[in-house]
Parts: C-alpha cells; sequence; structure tokens
C-alpha cells in the first residue's frame, strides 16, 4: 500500500508526502515550506526524491527550490508554476507521472489558477487536487470560471466513490458550515459538521476525504448546473 503522510505547514496548508513502499521512493506534494517537509522526510529515514506541483501559488511552491538543493529532487509542475519555482518537468493533461512503480495521470483542473492540475492515481485510488477541490467546498476562482469550476466537480463527481482526495489545506470545518447553511435539511451534512468540529477540536487532521463523502455533503460538487456553483461560490466568498 501506498503511504501518505500529511506534513503541516504555514497556517492551514498541508504538504502531502507519499512513498511507495516497494521501491522506497518518496515525493512530496505542493511543499510550501521546505524545513517541515525535510523534517518529516528525516525523521522516519526518507529521502525525497521528488516534488509534485499542483499550482503556482507561493504556499504550495515555496519550499521547491530549498528542498531541490537539499536533495536533488527533480520538480514535476504545470508551466505556470515556473513563475516562482525551477520546473524540471513541466507536465499537462494527459501525461503521466511515476513514484517508484506507482503511476499518476495528470488532469487540467483550471479555475482556482489558469493551470492548475490534479495527480490521479488510479490504481491506489488516490487523488491530489491542490486547492480546487476542498473537503465540503472547492477552490476560490482567482483565474477561472464558474463554468471551468463546475466541469471539474462534475469530472470529480464520476470517479468510484472509494478513491481518496488530498487537499492542500484544512478547510474543512469552515466548508461544513457554510455546506449546513445551504442545505439544512441534509442530514449527512449535519452528522459530518458535528464529526469534523470534534476532530478539530482534538487537533485532528480532517483529510483525506472521499469521492464518496464529498457527493453527499459538498453543495459545489452538488449544484446541478454552473448558476447554482456560481450562486454558492459568491456565497462563501462572503461568509463567515
Amino acid at each position: 500500500m501506498i503511504e501518505v503522510i500529511p506534513v503541516p505547514a504555514l497556517s492551514d496548508n498541508y504538504i502531502w508526502m507519499l512513498r511507495d513502499p516497494d521501491s522506497g521512493t518518496v515525493a512530496v506534494v505542493d511543499p510550501g515550506q521546505d524545513v517541515p517537509a525535510l523534517d518529516a522526510a528525516n525523521q522516519r529515514g526518507w529521502r525525497i526524491s521528488q516534488i509534485l506541483t499542483t499550482h503556482w501559488h507561493p504556499d504550495h511552491t515555496g519550499g521547491n527550490s530549498a528542498i531541490k538543493a537539499a536533495t536533488g529532487a527533480i520538480i514535476t509542475a504545470p508551466a505556470e508554476a515556473e513563475r516562482l519555482s525551477p520546473v524540471d518537468r513541466i507536465v499537462a493533461e494527459g501525461d503521466r507521472v511515476s513514484v517508484g512503480g506507482l503511476e499518476a495521470m495528470v488532469w487540467e483542473i483550471p479555475s482556482h489558477t489558469a493551470g492548475h492540475i490534479a495527480f490521479y492515481f488510479e490504481e491506489a485510488k488516490i487523488i491530489f487536487v491542490g486547492d480546487t477541490l476542498f473537503a465540503m467546498g472547492c477552490g476560490r476562482l482567482f483565474e477561472g470560471t464558474p463554468e471551468q469550476m463546475f466541469a471539474n466537480m462534475q469530472r470529480f463527481a464520476a470517479l468510484p466513490d472509494d478513491v481518496r482526495i488530498y487537499c492542500g489545506h484544512e478547510y474543512t470545518l469552515a466548508n461544513a458550515r457554510f455546506a449546513a447553511h445551504v442545505e439544512p435539511d441534509n442530514a449527512a451534512i449535519a452528522e459530518r459538521l458535528a464529526a469534523v468540529a470534534a476532530m478539530r477540536t482534538r487537533g485532528e487532521v480532517t483529510l483525506p476525504t472521499t469521492i464518496g463523502e464529498e457527493r453527499a455533503t459538498n453543495p459545489f460538487m452538488r449544484a446541478p448546473d454552473v448558476a447554482e456553483l456560481a450562486r454558492l461560490r459568491t456565497m462563501k466568498d462572503s461568509f463567515s
């Protein structure tokens, strides 16, 4: 089984560290800082050999250069990441990325940023989605459109229920409160809000989530059309 470790960084980011147990190959996804990632690897006796980047924002690329300098790791990223990070391999829709014996397909999922990508490890049933999909939410539309985000949500929703989703931030509690506000009669949302609130009180990580959970409790994935997603996103931008 693939190992995936959450490494907290900055105020609410997660750097995801994955290891292929057969080869021992280790990759980090979206390291916004170098020290937390390097420390987490060193504590486990792991050596980072790859960096997978989903989009260009500094809280997802800030550690790339220092990790590469310390380990020689190869950076795989969308072209937009070159704004802030060295990139060894630029990837786009349909490209494949290997981490030891594990293979991911690259998805282009623009909307949060214009060149945002995801890494979908189909056999392992895991997907790294950066800031496009969150547990019970979706990313802000900084460089894209509601149409793009709606298409992304439909694409995610078509995956099997048991695919695990690794997001870039610990936003679940705030998203759950918004979901309960817009779907007050959804019992699954109410139950999940209570569970997430208890987890955060205990200081626990609420990720990964799954496609099945998101279909049941994520208002953005449940939106029936572009107009409803756009309405929800505008509401969420000012919700407190």
